[in-house]
C-alpha cells in the first residue's frame, strides 16, 4: 500500500511541476511573439493607406480599428 501512495504522490508532484513550467514557458513565448509582432494600431493603418496612395480620414481609421477589435 505504501508503494501505491508514494507513486501517486510522485505523479501528482510531477503534474504540478509540469503545469508550472508549462505556464512559465508559454507566457515567455507569448510575450516574445507580442514584442516581435505587435498588434495593429492607428499608425500602422495610416501607413498602409499612404502606401496605397490614399489619405485616410479619421472616420475611416476609427472604422477599421473598430472592425479589427470586433474580430479579435
Amino acid at each position: 500500500m505504501s508503494a501505491f501512495l508514494s507513486s501517486l504522490m510522485y505523479t501528482v508532484v510531477g503534474i504540478i511541476i509540469g503545469a508550472v513550467l508549462g505556464y512559465y514557458f508559454t507566457r515567455k513565448r507569448f510575450e516574445k511573439e507580442l514584442k516581435e509582432n505587435p498588434p495593429i494600431n492607428e499608425k500602422m493603418i495610416r501607413a498602409m493607406f499612404l502606401q496605397m496612395g490614399r489619405k485616410p480620414s479619421e472616420a475611416q481609421i476609427r472604422q477599421i480599428m473598430k472592425s479589427v477589435n470586433q474580430n479579435r
